[in-house]
């Protein structure tokens, strides 16, 4: 995967400050200079302040010529020539030896007290011949040491700017890596392969930018389930107006046929074009409740009397197919601020649903209550022959025809649009098989107000 804007701006933003900060310091230690323990420090005692002293004399009596010879042979012989130290004043050595950074600068300005004693540090200024030499004697040092040679100044530059740029390239890729693995999810989404998913690409990532994975993936899930269910729904529609349409084909074709019934085939073109409108119009309704679009103004409504006019409606059209509702309800008012119009038509399609299953010389239980926490309950049982128990969730699925094989009018929205308009308002509703047979529906519904949309 290529990296984008992204990457590079952290890259240069992370290497600048780090290459900066090490800029700063570097000029800081320079400007401040080299400490003077960087090199060897002039030894004390009586044994460094003969050497220093006898070294002098030679000096000053004989000659700087005279001197070289005397420590040579002192080295060669190991009698301490080379703790000796004779250096002039351009800082090199009588027997051109390298000296550690440091060690002049302290050396002459130990020199600069005065005389040597035996417990000072053996250090002498000699002048001969117009040359100033400065004597001292180095302390030795401890066993295994090893002198440390300082590192040139372009090989710390190169070394800090590589470990630098190595540290900002992992941080700048660390943080443009799932941005990109973001930006091909969102481009897979306006292609529309919804099935996309970035939190796997992200791994266990916890912070911001996995957050914002998450919650692509829940947009992408859910755009893909509103899909889905519009897909089916237009598969339904298209296959339920096929049987109306075919039968308004033939109707016209039989009074072609035989003009002689004209009228009876005006008649079944007539109710055939009387549920194509009722179909289209329950389709609308759904699609706008399943669009979250509620036409239906808010109004302050008596939900027990809204309910109590339903079931008496309802018990009128039971008690002429030889069948009875019975309806319980609190005393007193159930005050709400809802959409009435959606409210009373999920309430209805549910009552009505239940008188149409139950069986003759059955009852159709109607039952609301109010809970102390200020919510509605609505409970509709039946004496039908109940839905299996896979099915409890699909019956609120458009279209759904049971298994139970009962024979039934309807297009099978009405629990659709039922379950759609109470989750509009923030309630729930709810299927389960009743203990002797039969099916109960069951609505819950907050009593609080709703906001205009």
């Amino acid at each position: 995967m290529s990296m984008g804007r992204l990457f590079w701006k952290f890259l240069l933003a992370f290497w600048g400050t780090v290459i900066a900060a090490g800029l700063i310091v570097g000029l800081g230690v320079a400007l401040r200079g080299e400490p003077d323990g960087n090199g060897l420090r002039p030894a004390s005692g009586p044994r460094a302040a003969f050497l220093v002293n006898s070294a002098a004399e030679t000096l000053s009596d004989e000659g700087p010529e005279e001197l070289r010879e005397r420590l040579q042979e002192r080295r060669r012989g190991r009698h301490g020539g080379s703790l000796l130290w004779v250096v002039d004043r351009n800082g090199e050595e009588l027997l051109g030896r390298p000296l550690p950074p440091g060690s002049v600068t302290h050396a002459r300005s130990l020199a600069r007290l005065g005389a040597v004693a035996a417990d000072e540090p053996a250090v002498r200024h000699v002048a001969v011949g117009g040359q100033e030499y400065l004597l001292f004697v180095a302390a030795p040092l401890p066993p295994g040491f090893r002198e440390r040679h300082p590192l040139a100044p372009w090989l710390l530059i190169v070394a800090g700017a590589c470990a630098s740029l190595g540290f900002s390239g992992l941080l700048a890729w660390y943080f443009a890596k799932p941005v990109g693995h973001l930006r091909a999810a969102f481009a897979a989404a306006a292609d529309g392969r919804l099935e996309v998913r970035v939190q796997p690409l992200i791994g266990r990532r916890r912070d911001e930018i996995a957050d914002l994975g998450r919650h692509f993936d829940a947009m992408a899930a859910r755009l893909q389930e509103l899909i889905g269910a519009q897909r089916q729904l237009l598969h339904d529609v298209s296959h339920e107006l096929r049987s109306p349409l075919a039968r308004l084909q033939a109707a016209i074709g039989l009074a072609r046929q035989d003009p002689a019934r004209f009228e009876s085939t005006l008649g079944r073109i007539e109710r055939e074009a009387s549920r194509l409108d009722e179909l289209v119009g329950e389709v609308l309704t759904l699609s706008r409740l399943e669009a979250g679009v509620a036409d239906a103004p808010i109004e302050a409504v008596d939900l027990g009397e809204l309910i109590a006019t339903i079931a008496d409606d309802a018990r009128f059209e039971a008690q002429a197919v030889s069948r009875d509702l019975h309806f319980e309800a609190p005393p007193g008012e159930i005050p709400a601020e809802v959409r009435a119009e959606l409210l009373h038509r999920a309430f209805e399609n549910v009552i009505r649903n239940a008188v149409r299953f139950t069986a003759p010389g059955t009852v159709v239980e109607v039952g609301v209550g109010v809970t102390t926490d200020s919510w509605l309950s609505l409970s509709v049982c039946d004496r039908g022959p109940g839905v299996p128990e896979a099915d409890l969730q699909a019956i609120f699925e458009p279209f759904y025809r049971s298994a139970s094989g009962t024979a039934v009018t309807g297009f099978g929205l009405g629990l659709a649009i039922a379950r759609r308009a109470v989750e509009s308002h923030g309630g729930t509703i709810t299927a389960r098989n009743r203990e002797g047979g039969g099916l109960c529906v069951e609505i819950r519904l907050a009593l609080r107000p709703i906001h205009q949309a």
